[in-house]
């Protein structure tokens, strides 16, 4: 919940201006609580005296703000969108857990629609060969189930099951890397969010990924992989494969320019 250190309130109003849920309040010349809400923190952001806090939260958990650590260069971040590039070749090197765990941080201070942060991130690194086992078990499954049946789906599954059986290092689903990252969740915008948000701390630290849609279908074949990753089954937004990239790129990549409007 919101609690307003009232001696500190200077009451300049800026929390309560700035509260989407409408639930502060200007009272006697002080911002009061009048109800609870979303919890999205703004108004503890905004406060220019410190006055406000969440008590879900401890005071480390928000950083001040200094414009040499903020700011970003717009030149240096164009450039890095236009940079990055999907990784399909890896180094046979493991993630550090304190590079995993900078990405999870940056993924659990993307924005959520009404701040509903019901998203898992699951990393596989340590099991993963356990759980690539799982994968290829259900695509069988699949296969078995539909025998016969002459579909482009179906000829897919066949084609990723195919490609292990021929050359297990060089699967197709998997290729070489080190680990895969999975959002879990019902709602593909937040989970999109985050996912570009790590992508882009994951650039940064010299990894690279590549979204990874046909791994995600793969992986709906099999429930006992979904159990793997969330035993409460949430539905699996975005999957990608991550590692260090064993190519390195000279230049950007050409691209046409957007189509668009500016009405």
């Amino acid at each position: 919940m919101i609690q307003i250190e009232q001696e500190k309130c200077i009451g300049c109003g800026q929390c309560v201006q700035d509260c989407v849920g409408h639930a502060l309040k200007l009272e006697d010349g002080k911002a009061k609580v009048k109800r609870d809400c979303i919890l999205c923190g703004h108004c503890a952001a905004v406060c220019p005296v410190e006055a406000v806090s969440i008590t879900e939260y401890t005071e480390d958990q928000m950083i001040p703000y200094k414009k040499e650590t903020f700011d970003l260069d717009p030149d240096v971040y164009s450039n890095a969108v236009k940079f990055r590039r999907s990784i399909r070749n890896y180094k046979d090197r493991r993630i550090e857990r304190e590079t995993i765990l900078r990405l999870l941080d940056v993924a659990a201070h993307t924005a959520t629609a009404k701040n509903d942060r019901k998203m898992k991130f699951v990393v596989v690194q340590d099991r993963l060969e356990e759980f690539k086992e799982l994968i290829f078990q259900g695509l069988k499954e699949e296969l078995e189930a539909h025998k016969g049946e002459k579909s482009q789906r179906m000829a897919l599954l066949y084609s990723f099951y195919k490609g292990r059986a021929k050359e297990p290092k060089d699967e197709f689903l998997f290729r070489n890397a080190p680990a895969v990252l999975y959002i879990m969740g019902e709602r593909l915008d937040d989970a999109g969010l985050a996912a570009q948000n790590m992508e882009m701390m994951a650039r940064a630290m010299g990894l690279g990924v590549l979204y990874n849609g046909y791994l995600k279908a793969a992986t709906m074949c099999s429930k006992k992989a979904r159990t793997f990753l969330d035993k409460e089954e949430r539905p699996v937004a975005i999957c990608m494969l991550m590692g260090y990239p064993a190519v390195t790129y000279k230049r950007t990549a050409p691209r046409k320019k957007a189509e668009y409007e500016i009405l």
